[in-house]
């Protein structure tokens, strides 16, 4: 995962779109912003960490999905615009009865 971020066009309020893609099915998971620190926090601990604008804050979950996604891969388009992410899904969808949108792990 050689992704280098000082490469990366963030927007004037310093996000990235990123699109997560399922490493299996190769379906399209999530569209979902990062920041400097979501990219960095992602890369450190391979989970998926999203910036969220309604919470201004860092999100560990597919905000439509609530499950985790493990990175399996990082890189940018050829533009370096966009981030793109192979990801696979862990644990239980959101409001199953065990788990909510809110746990943490």
């Amino acid at each position: 995962m050689d992704l280098k971020i000082e490469n990366l066009k963030f927007n004037s309020a310093g996000l990235i779109p990123a699109i997560a893609q399922c490493s299996e099915t190769k379906d399209v998971l999530m569209m979902a912003w990062m920041n400097r620190e979501s990219i960095e926090f992602t890369l450190k601990n391979k989970k998926v960490t999203y910036f969220s604008r309604s919470r201004n804050k860092l999100w560990t979950k597919g905000e439509t999905s609530g499950n985790f996604q493990h990175l399996n891969e990082i890189k940018s388009d050829c533009d370096n615009d966009t981030i793109l992410l192979s990801v696979t899904q862990i644990g239980p969808a959101c409001h199953t009865g065990t788990r909510t949108c809110f746990d943490d792990e």
